[in-house]
C-alpha cells in the first residue's frame, strides 16, 4: 500500500488555533482541480469551513487553474463541498455553535486509494499571549532535547 501524499498544509492554523478535534472529509472537485492538486498547486491560508443547509463547504481555499486547461476551467477560489456523514455534520454544527469554535482545514492530501481528502479541525482561536506561551514552551522543549542529545553524545 502507498503512503498518503500531502498536497498542501495550513501551518499557520496550528499557530493561530488550539486544535480540539480532527476528522477526514472528502472533497467534491472538478477534473481540472484534481489535476492541479496532483501538481501541488493549492493553498489553504485564510481558509475555513462552514456548515450551511445541512452541508459543509470549504471556503477560501485556493486551487490554481490547471495550465493545460481550457475555457471551462474551474474558478480557483470557489467554495467546495465537503463529503461527511449526516451524523458528523450534525455533530460539527453543534460544536461550531459553541462560542469561539470554528472549522479549519489543516491539510489537503491524497489517501492510499488516490482520493483527495481534507483534514478538518474543530478549533478555538488563540489570543496573542497564548501564542507567545506556546512558542516559549516549544523553544524550551527544543533546548531540553538538545541538552539530552549533547549529554548522550558526550557519554559515548
Amino acid at each position: 500500500m502507498t503512503q498518503a501524499r500531502t498536497v498542501c498544509e495550513n501551518r499557520k492554523a496550528r499557530h493561530d488555533y488550539e486544535i480540539l478535534e480532527t476528522l477526514e472529509a472528502g472533497l467534491v472537485l472538478t477534473g481540472s482541480e484534481v489535476k492541479s492538486l496532483r501538481l501541488g498547486r493549492a493553498q489553504l491560508r485564510d481558509s475555513y469551513a462552514r456548515v450551511r443547509d445541512g452541508e459543509v463547504y470549504l471556503i477560501g481555499a485556493h486551487i490554481s487553474s490547471y495550465q493545460a486547461g481550457n475555457v471551462w476551467d474551474h474558478d480557483p477560489g470557489r467554495p467546495r463541498k465537503l463529503l461527511l456523514h449526516r451524523r458528523e455534520i450534525a455533530r460539527l454544527a453543534g460544536r461550531v455553535a459553541e462560542k469561539g469554535l470554528t472549522l479549519v482545514p489543516l491539510r489537503i492530501y491524497f489517501n492510499e486509494r488516490g482520493l483527495a481528502k481534507v483534514e478538518l479541525a474543530v478549533a478555538r482561536g488563540r489570543k496573542s499571549y497564548d501564542k507567545r506561551e506556546a512558542i516559549a514552551r516549544r523553544d524550551e522543549q527544543r533546548r531540553i532535547e538538545q541538552a539530552l542529545a549533547e549529554r548522550e553524545r558526550r557519554a559515548r
